[in-house]
């Protein structure tokens, strides 16, 4: 079950919001969907569930339009939290599972192994309310994810988490992965979107600036990263020619250079300056490429 939309534009008036995005999602893969605020990504994802129309293009899930009769197959995380405040966290799973389809007997009994899973099980009959954000956050997952979607939009699924919980929602956004849910994943850590996702798409201002498998992206970006460890001074390492960013770390510094060639050059410096405990050529982080292709501005 393939997610494609074709040559999508939306217009607020004279406005365009999203313009002219063509993306194919593939079955059983997570997406990585990225873009600074405005970029357009959340206005795509409300295309996709039918909440707002394109202005133009097409947008498929398996083949057919999405509509109400495709609501059952695709679950939603949205960046803003949509719960009711003064619902019991039962009460709010079971209204909105049932709106999906499922029974009530069914609903129970996956909160119950959910709230297990997250360790929260004394929740259930407490007031999204008197919840934390970040548990608050798990109760909204749940609600995504109870009635086992085919295709699953996540935006922003780690704000507001503790790095524990991180883990635990990112190994159970894995298993659905694993047991064949298609994942589209929007978040502002780059990291999380280069430890979970094969292949991502990065919109500037509604338009996709990059797109494609990562591996491929960061390998054509040209760009490297060395780290290098020393016990004496590197900063006549700044009027090497290529070296385009220089940053002291710890042991060390950290440059960005042109190419392979020009790490090279490099090396063949430091080393005859003294001993080099480390000298290690990495490819571009997602994070350098970002910033490279959106611009110093994003935050």
């Amino acid at each position: 079950m393939t997610l494609l939309l074709k040559n999508i534009t939306k217009r607020f008036g004279q406005f365009t919001a999203v313009n002219d995005l063509t993306l194919e999602v593939p079955e059983n893969e997570m997406f990585g969907f990225l873009g600074a605020n405005g970029a357009g990504k959340t206005t795509t994802f409300r295309m996709v569930l039918g909440l707002i129309d394109q202005t133009e293009g097409t947008i498929t899930w398996n083949g057919k339009g999405i509509n109400y009769s495709t609501t059952p197959e695709i679950g939603y995380l949205p960046e803003e939290r949509g719960l009711y405040p003064k619902m019991k966290v039962m009460d709010q799973i079971v209204y909105l599972a049932r709106l999906r389809g499922m029974k009530k007997q069914e609903i129970v009994k996956e909160l119950d192994i959910w709230l297990e899973r997250f360790n929260v099980p004394e929740y259930k009959h407490k007031k999204i309310e008197e919840l934390s954000k970040g548990n608050q956050q798990k109760i909204q997952f749940i609600a995504a994810v109870i009635h086992k979607p085919k295709l699953l939009i996540l935006d922003e699924p780690f704000s507001g988490l503790d790095p524990v919980n991180v883990e635990l929602l990112k190994e159970a956004v894995i298993e659905m992965k694993e047991n064949g849910t298609t994942i589209v994943f929007s978040s502002h850590r780059m990291e999380h979107v280069e430890e979970l996702c094969e292949n991502l798409c990065i919109m500037h201002h509604g338009t996709p600036v990059v797109h494609g498998e990562l591996k491929t992206i960061k390998r054509s970006f040209g760009k490297k990263n060395i780290s290098i460890h020393a016990d004496f001074d590197l900063s006549s390492l700044q009027e090497v020619e290529g070296v385009l960013k220089w940053k002291k770390s710890t042991e060390g510094v950290r440059l960005q250079v042109e190419s392979e060639s020009i790490a090279e050059k490099v090396f063949q410096h430091v080393v005859s300056l003294g001993f080099v405990r480390k000298f290690e050529l990495e490819e571009p982080s997602l994070h350098d490429i970002f910033i490279e292709k959106v611009g110093s501005s994003y935050e």
